[in-house]
């Protein structure tokens, strides 16, 4: 079992035995205003994106730009993975490919935890998943 095994929500909450609580995590957060490259970027990318329809270009052309920006935000103080094996537990079906990876570390030849977010862009949505 790998992590794109898991194929709903409930599905992870009874192998985890997790109970969800939806919570506000950014109520305390200020709104940060994008750079104007990012806004730039953007601007060009979107049509391209998802004129093309694929999970590979609204990746590459959405995603990695706002990953970025937040790597920038941070002043280098997160580090941002890109096409990285993640295996934590393989018993447990915690292993697998992921598309991107931002973790709390400044550190960025190897995935470190606090990992924050996995970053998923399938065909039918984007998704932002806090973990």
């Amino acid at each position: 079992m790998a992590y794109s095994d898991f194929k709903t929500i409930n599905q992870v909450k009874a192998t985890f035995d997790l109970t969800i609580n939806l919570i506000n995590l950014f109520s305390q957060s200020e709104q940060v205003e994008p750079s104007e490259y990012l806004k730039m970027t953007l601007k060009r990318n979107l049509k391209v994106a998802f004129d093309n329809d694929t999970e590979k270009a609204r990746s590459e052309l959405i995603i990695a730009p706002l990953l970025i920006e937040i790597r920038e935000i941070f002043k280098g103080q997160v580090s941002l993975f890109s096409g990285r094996d993640f295996n934590v537990d393989a018993t447990q079906g915690l292993n697998g490919f992921c598309d991107y990876i931002l973790s709390a570390s400044p550190f960025t030849l190897e995935i470190e935890s606090p990992v924050v977010t996995i970053v998923e862009a399938k065909n039918e949505s984007t998704k932002l998943s806090c973990i």
